[in-house]
């Protein structure tokens, strides 16, 4: 670990007040980067929940899936690591829910308009 890092750590350490101390020194608390990469993958949250306003015709299902079994990979390996980071588990869970929820409203789009095409083009449709 850098000097000036640990030594950063401690001078900020000095005004956390006692009752978050627990936090502050946890094995994956503020000091790690187990604490701060999933701070920021909630940027991933974000953007998600944003598309949400998304037409279903624009969502990539490829790019959901991806997103979703990556959330799901790593939601299992955030309770297998010691120590457990729940700040992991919890950003990952979001992660694998909206993107599932994502490829819920694609693939129900694409029925849709599969359904539609076939009422177009069957021949009960021309009378």
């Amino acid at each position: 670990m850098s000097v000036i890092y640990r030594n950063s750590m401690n001078a900020i350490g000095k005004f956390v007040p006692e009752s978050i101390q627990p936090l502050w020194k946890h094995p994956a608390g503020p000091q790690t980067i187990f604490f701060w990469a999933p701070a920021f993958k909630w940027g991933l949250v974000i953007a998600g929940l944003g598309d949400l306003q998304r037409p279903a015709n624009k969502i990539s299902v490829s790019q959901s899936c991806a997103l979703g079994i990556t959330g799901l990979i790593w939601t299992r390996y955030s309770l297998a690591i010691t120590p457990k980071n729940w700040s992991l588990f919890s950003v990952n869970l979001f992660v694998a829910f909206t993107a599932i929820y994502q490829i819920t409203r694609a693939m129900r789009y694409q029925r849709q308009e599969a359904a539609l095409e076939a009422a177009k083009t069957s021949p009960s449709a021309a009378h």
